[in-house]
Parts: C-alpha cells; sequence; structure tokens
C-alpha cells in the first residue's frame, strides 16, 4: 500500500489530467483533526467537476484507495471527496468562492501541489 503522500499526488496529478484550474493544497494537520490536508480545485462546469472527481477515484482505486465518502455532484456545483487523510474538494467558481474553504482553513499551511 502506498503512502499518504503518494497517494495525495496521484490525486493532485488526475485534477491536473483533468484540467482542473487552481489546484491549492492546504496542510491543516496542525489546525484540525479533520484530515491532514485540503485539496482545493476548481472545474468550468458540471461535466469536468465529475470527471475530474471520477478521474481521481479511479486513479486511487488502481492503488486499493477507496474513498470514507463522497458528497454533492448531480446539480450542486462541488463535489467532496474523503480520502481520511486528506479531504478533495472541487467546485465550480460560483461554489468555490461562496464557500471560501481558503479563508476559512487560513490558519493551515499551504503547499505549493507540485512540491507534494
Amino acid at each position: 500500500m502506498i503512502g499518504n503522500k503518494e497517494a495525495l499526488k496521484i490525486a493532485i496529478a488526475a485534477l491536473e489530467e483533468k484540467k482542473g484550474e487552481r489546484i491549492k493544497v492546504i496542510d491543516i494537520s496542525g489546525v484540525s483533526v479533520v484530515a491532514d490536508y485540503f485539496v482545493i480545485a476548481s472545474g468550468k462546469n458540471l461535466n469536468q467537476i465529475k470527471a475530474m472527481a471520477e478521474e481521481v477515484e479511479e486513479k486511487l482505486a488502481k492503488e486499493k484507495i477507496r474513498p470514507k465518502q463522497i458528497e454533492g455532484g448531480n446539480t450542486s456545483g462541488w463535489i467532496l471527496m474523503d480520502y481520511r487523510d486528506f479531504i478533495i474538494h472541487i467546485f465550480n467558481e460560483e461554489q468555490r468562492l461562496y464557500y471560501d474553504i481558503e479563508r476559512i482553513w487560513s490558519d493551515g499551511k499551504d503547499l505549493n501541489p507540485a512540491e507534494i
């Protein structure tokens, strides 16, 4: 089984592969017990958001990593994928601005996705 950082890299690569925009990683391990990392990404429309989530799920499933829970989708404009140690938030731009997770979790440490 691969480690958390390797799984996180796979998830980020999957988001990038489906042209996810403004991908951001926040290390929340020092400020929350919910997870160690939040990954936030934007998609242009519902089809892209779903494709991004499906790509993440497919790539991690190949490593035998399954989500604890997936929420949103359909017509909501956002999808949350809980992989226990990291949580992936995929939004359309309107929902990303509305939920403003970057501001809410500003106590966490911003990480460069390319350096994970």
